[in-house]
């Protein structure tokens, strides 16, 4: 491994003389010391110079040198922001530095130095850019401690994500991206040219997850989605991470809920114990998980609402989630019972309620997060279902072979990593919690 220690890790090496690695932070001259501080993984980390050497000791310095004892050089001299460096010296306790710990007669390596200065000075507190002039200069405006941590509590989520559904005996899978047919969802995808032949970016992976389900019962998969929908909001892309789960034998939707409750609640736990520092450092308290999220059907959201429209719309979304938090002190909110038209074909009917589903979604925080629900797994309720919407089974006929030999009752969800990361850190805008955006108008960096 390499030789190195983390800026989080000195406290463990107090008295000894170590070598970091990172970036230059910043470096700061005062009257008779500099600093220079170097940030990696983990955090910053502090080195201390010595008082500035004369004038002419300096013209004798070989600017070539690689190895700079710092101890004897004022911040001009310095390597600049953004430098790759490597610095050794000894672990003292100083109360000032970050984490409690800096480096005194440190010599530094440089590595690598910055060919440009950053757009804007990633050591301040804030970031002094606006979000197009951020999303322009990704590569380098990502590592401002302040939008690299949406990105670790996105990392955290995921590893919740997967723990949680490892504990419940569900299995990983991988499904194609590239589809033959664009049959889920009509004309909202992007299509391809594939070896001559037209293809499509693939809208979720529903279609393999449910077939997956009569291999392995329980199966999830963490993968991107893209949706052709000329969206140009806060809270949409054309492509994004999409948390997908599926799991047989259940009995109804409210099966599917249950998990789904025990996924979000992981994820927090998770979010809690792998990010803590940058839920600290952008003033973050994750919501509790109540041990049943309070749920309305979806005819109650219209009468609370007013609304007699067959969909919710944000504004009705925002109010709801406002409801749930008054009345129930919960972030949280299940909708179940959406009208049939406005659920996928594959969806499984409401027995006792003609013409609503038991499909559900989740608002959290007044947003829509998460879709799901129970699926048909009779072949012929699919002939059915098909014919009921004008089309016949030649275009499904891949998809339909898993129910012909048997499924059981299933059902499953789906989740949005970027909106899930936006609601729990506050962000305004979905861009914030995405690394390197695709939407309506951008397609680079």
């Amino acid at each position: 491994m390499i030789s190195r220690v983390m800026s989080a890790e000195l406290a463990e090496h107090a008295g000894q003389r170590v070598t970091i690695a990172g970036w230059v932070h910043r470096r700061r001259q005062l009257k008779s010391v500099s600093f220079l501080v170097v940030r990696d993984r983990t955090g910053l980390t502090q080195a201390v110079t010595g008082p500035n050497p004369p004038a002419q000791d300096l013209s004798a310095r070989d600017p070539r040198a690689r190895t700079l004892p710092a101890q004897e050089l004022p911040a001009r001299e310095l390597p600049p922001e953004e430098s790759v460096v490597a610095v050794t010296g000894t672990v003292t306790a100083s109360p000032q530095a970050p984490g409690g710990y800096e480096l005194v007669a440190p010599e530094v390596e440089v590595l690598a130095e910055p060919g440009a200065a950053p757009p804007f000075d990633l050591y301040r507190p804030i970031v002094g850019a606006t979000l197009p002039t951020v999303l322009d200069h990704a590569p380098v405006a990502l590592r401002h401690p302040l939008l690299r941590a949406p990105l670790e509590i996105s990392a955290a989520s995921v590893a919740g994500f997967r723990e949680t559904l490892d504990r419940l005996g569900f299995t990983e899978i991988h499904t194609p991206k590239i589809v033959a047919s664009a049959t889920e969802s009509g004309a909202n995808v992007f299509g391809i040219d594939y070896f001559g032949r037209p293809a499509y970016l693939a809208q979720s992976p529903q279609f393999y997850k449910q077939a997956m389900t009569g291999v392995f019962e329980r199966v999830y998969e963490v993968g991107p989605v893209f949706r052709a929908e000329p969206h140009d909001t806060v809270r949409h892309l054309a492509q994004y991470t999409s948390l997908d789960a599926e799991l047989g034998f259940i009995e109804d939707h409210r099966d599917v809920m249950a998990v789904l409750r025990e996924v979000v609640a992981g994820m927090l736990e998770s979010v809690r114990r792998r990010a803590a520092p940058a839920l600290d450092l952008l003033g973050v308290e994750p919501p509790a998980v109540p041990a049943e999220i309070p749920a309305v059907h979806f005819t109650e959201a219209q009468r609370l609402t007013s609304s007699d429209e067959p969909d919710l719309a944000p504004a009705q979304e925002r109010w709801l989630g406002e409801w749930a938090r008054r009345e129930h002190g919960s972030e949280f909110l299940f909708v179940t019972g959406y009208p049939m038209s406005k659920r996928p074909f594959y969806t499984h009917p409401d027995p006792s309620r003609p013409g609503h589903s038991n499909g559900f979604d989740l608002l959290f925080r007044g947003m829509e997060l998460v879709t799901g629900g129970q699926r048909l797994h009779r072949y012929e309720d699919y002939v059915r279902a098909l014919a009921a919407r004008g089309e016949g089974t030649e275009a499904y006929e891949g998809y339909l072979q898993a129910f012909k030999y048997g499924m059981p009752p299933h059902g499953g969800f789906a989740l949005g990593l970027e909106r899930w990361t936006a609601r729990l850190t506050g962000a305004a805008n979905v861009r914030q919690s995405t690394a390197f955006p695709r939407d309506l108008h951008r397609l680079s960096p």
